[in-house]
């Protein structure tokens, strides 16, 4: 490894730390905690993660520890076992993400896809798979989505990964690209990544300020194969960038992350709404998808590619075929701007306007976190083991707010922001 990428990676690592779970002394940290990706750390990830383990003891960790994960085992399992044993998970990874999140301890995760590893694997295997994942960590997943304690999802390269983004680089450079390119889209490359992470957390916050004085009731967005209205919750909450866990702790979920989000009412949604951005989720690939909405719930549904594996998802609970989360992103956010599709959700979200099925976060309502699932329900949250992003956005699309008296006010207009804050 080059000096210069050792100091990168020093820095990315305290930016993790720092801004991502802001750990703080007498914390544990548990690397491979709870996320959607069932494998947890991924092999290639061991030289950050023991930087990482060494910095988070010199700032007062009182235990670290990792759950790795190899998604070829995945594939193998797919492969040979008994296809009544596909439902099984290790309970003693369920156990020990629920130990760290229940004591409000800080959890870090990495994605480091493969996109093509199961596309050989029948859509239907895969998705009994996830939603037998999904039942079984529900508790933990509960922690999570109430912000019970401070956690991390970030990425790390892995050579099948930089194979399929990078076809025309040679092959021994390739992983090196993704690693500069991760570096510039988490502001790595700057003089001071925590300071410009700062700002940029500012600047999300007072984007989620004046969203939240608006408190619109609906939302309205246009493009080329979407003309969708989004009801919004009374009493709804937008986030971005910062958030405060119940543990008291500000931390950033996402890194990079470029998006202000909130709840939709699960039964106010009309329209019909056209992906922009192939979506990768649990092994299966979807693109140029198309999702009809009425009174908040998908009554039609169709995909050029994985519509098979997307019909099986809807089917996976009540609240699979509603909105849980809405987010607006601008189109010049780094990530667009870098024309790349990452085949990663946690990157390739931030690049675009995105709605997510299924499940809704807790602090998207105010005082979500205190109601009943029942209570939650009824105020317009949805419950649901899943949660799968979809991105709408481009710079052909605009979004309106809609006031209490109507009126209609601009948010968006060809995909950039226009409102100043």
């Amino acid at each position: 490894m080059s000096s210069e990428f050792e100091q990168k990676l020093e820095k990315y690592a305290e930016v993790l730390l720092k801004v991502g779970l802001n750990l703080q002394p007498g914390q544990r940290l548990l690397i491979g905690g709870p996320t959607l990706d069932a494998d947890g750390v991924p092999l290639e990830s061991a030289p950050l993660v023991r930087l990482l383990a060494k910095k988070a003891y010199q700032m007062g960790a009182r235990l670290v520890d990792v759950v790795w994960g190899d998604k070829q085992l995945r594939l193998i399992r797919f492969q040979n076992a008994p296809k009544d044993s596909i439902e099984e998970y290790p309970k003693w990874r369920i156990d020990a993400r629920y130990d760290i999140s229940k004591a409000g301890d800080a959890n870090l995760n990495f994605t480091s896809p493969n996109p093509d590893l199961l596309s050989e694997v029948e859509p239907e295997l895969i998705s009994q798979f996830q939603t037998s994942y999904y039942k079984q960590m529900k508790h933990v997943y509960d922690l999570l989505t109430s912000n019970a304690f401070n956690w991390l999802v970030a990425s790390v390269p892995n050579d099948d990964w930089a194979d399929k983004l990078f076809p025309d680089v040679p092959q021994n450079s390739r992983k090196n690209k993704l690693w500069d390119i991760i570096f510039e889209i988490c502001r790595i490359n700057q003089e001071d990544p925590i300071a410009a992470w700062e700002k940029h957390n500012d600047n999300l916050v007072k984007r989620c300020n004046y969203l939240n004085q608006k408190q619109y009731t609906a939302l309205k967005l246009t493009a080329p194969g979407t003309d969708l209205m989004i009801g919004l919750p009374k009493d709804h909450y937008w986030e971005g960038g910062r958030g405060t866990a119940q543990n008291g702790i500000a931390f950033t979920a996402n890194i990079p992350t470029e998006e202000v989000f909130t709840m939709p009412h699960k039964d106010k949604v009309e329209g019909i709404v056209s992906t922009t951005k192939p979506v990768y989720y649990g092994g299966c690939t979807i693109e140029n998808c198309v999702l009809k909405f009425s009174k908040g719930q998908i009554v039609e549904a169709q995909a050029e590619r994985g519509e098979e594996f997307i019909l099986q998802t809807l089917e996976t609970d009540e609240g699979a075929r509603s909105l849980g989360e809405v987010a607006l992103v601008p189109h010049s956010s780094p990530i667009s701007q870098s024309g790349l599709l990452f085949y990663s959700m946690l990157i390739d979200e931030n690049a675009s306007n995105h709605i997510a099925l299924g499940q809704a976060y807790r602090d998207s309502l105010k005082n979500g976190k205190e109601l009943t699932d029942e209570e939650f329900m009824a105020a317009g949250g949805n419950n649901s083991l899943i949660h799968l992003d979809f991105m709408i956005g481009s710079g052909e699309m605009n979004v309106d707010g809609i006031l209490e008296d109507e009126t209609t006010e601009p948010i968006m207009r060809n995909g950039e922001w226009a409102f100043d804050v």
